[in-house]
């Protein structure tokens, strides 16, 4: 499998702007649908808005993934924030450490074909999604 990655710091609200913006671009670029935009779209700006309100920031990767004619749009949010503790419990509809409808982290599950996440505690967290055209 091949990748080709652009590479952003997420440090402000406008940097999840950018990242949304890249996001589709690249969703565009490659072909997909307009709902699979979307799905792709909705899961970067939940999770790079997660990158900035509970670890300060962070780093986002977009990468276009090539598997024989298979072609795919690969996120990764990496942090070196608080880690999450109970990644179980994280996971779960209603969980939420910050007030939100805890809709977060499971959402952008169920908006990708692949979830990928590891966290430390007091180390960070590392965050993949991907969609498959």
């Amino acid at each position: 499998m091949t990748a080709a990655a652009d590479e952003r710091a997420v440090k402000t609200p406008e940097d999840v702007v950018t990242v949304r913006q890249a996001v589709r671009a690249r969703a565009v670029e490659l072909g997909f649908t307009l709902v699979d935009q979307t799905k792709l779209v909705t899961a970067a700006s939940e999770l790079a808005r997660n990158l900035l309100q509970h670890a300060g920031g962070g780093i986002v990767r977009v990468e276009t993934l090539t598997e024989g004619l298979r072609r795919g749009l690969r996120v990764v949010f990496e942090d070196k924030g608080p880690g999450i503790p109970d990644v179980d419990l994280a996971m779960r509809d209603g969980y939420s450490t910050s007030g939100g409808l805890g809709l977060g982290l499971s959402g952008a599950r169920r908006l990708s074909n692949d979830f990928r996440i590891e966290s430390v505690p007091g180390t960070g967290t590392r965050i993949s999604i991907a969609r498959w055209k």
